[in-house]
C-alpha cells in the first residue's frame, strides 16, 4: 500500500509539473532575504486549525516546505522532524511543515509519518508564492523558513538534508538563540 500510495505521489507531482511547463508565463519568484517582512499568510493545518502569522507575533515561527506528501524525501523529512518532537516542542517557537497539498492529504501525511507538527496546507500556492519557494514545476521547494518574533525573516534554508532536518531545525533554533519553555 505505501509504495502504491508513493507512486501516486510521484505520478501527481509529474502532472503538477508538466501542468506548470504548459501554463508558462505566471509571476517571477519572488525573492524574499533576511531582514524582509514575512508575507502574512491564513491558512488550514493538518490539525484542523487555521493559523496565521499576524497571531503568532511575539515568538519565533519555522515553516519547513516540502514538494509533496507521500514521496519518499518528503517522508523522511516529515519523518525527521516528528522525530524531534521533544526536542524541537521545548523551544519557545511554533514550528509548521507546508506544503501545496490539500488539507486533507496532509491530515493523512501526518498521521502515517507521525510528525505531530501542524502541516499548512496551500493548495492555491498563494503563499509558497509569495514566499518564493515555488518552483518553476509548480511544487514548493524543500525549503525552511524562519521567521523571527518581529515578523521579518531570520533565515531561509535553501540546502535541507531531508533525514536530519529535525535536528537541523533544532541547530537553527539553538543558533538564534531562541529561549526554551519552561
Amino acid at each position: 500500500m505505501n509504495a502504491l500510495r508513493q507512486t501516486g505521489a510521484l505520478l501527481s507531482a509529474i502532472g503538477t509539473a508538466v501542468t506548470s511547463l504548459l501554463s508558462r508565463g505566471k509571476a517571477p519568484r519572488v525573492e524574499l532575504v533576511v531582514g524582509d517582512a514575512a508575507p502574512d499568510f491564513m491558512v488550514p493545518a493538518s490539525d484542523g486549525r487555521t493559523y496565521r502569522l499576524a497571531d503568532l507575533r511575539g515568538q519565533v515561527v519555522v515553516v519547513a516546505w516540502f514538494p509533496k506528501a507521500f514521496t519518499a524525501g518528503c517522508t523522511a523529512e516529515c519523518r525527521s522532524i516528528g522525530m524531534s518532537k521533544r526536542a524541537l516542542g521545548a523551544f519557545d517557537a511554533a514550528i509548521f511543515a507546508a506544503s501545496c497539498d490539500t488539507v486533507e492529504i496532509n491530515r493523512e501525511f501526518a498521521a502515517s509519518t507521525g510528525i505531530e507538527f501542524p502541516i499548512l496546507s496551500d493548495p492555491e500556492s498563494t503563499v509558497a508564492r509569495a514566499y518564493g519557494v515555488l518552483g518553476p514545476l509548480g511544487l514548493p521547494s524543500r525549503w525552511t523558513v524562519y521567521i523571527g518574533a518581529d515578523g521579518r525573516v531570520l533565515a531561509i534554508d535553501r540546502q535541507v538534508r531531508f533525514g536530519n532536518h529535525g535536528a537541523d531545525i533544532m541547530a537553527a533554533l539553538e543558533r538564534f538563540g531562541v529561549s526554551r519553555r519552561p
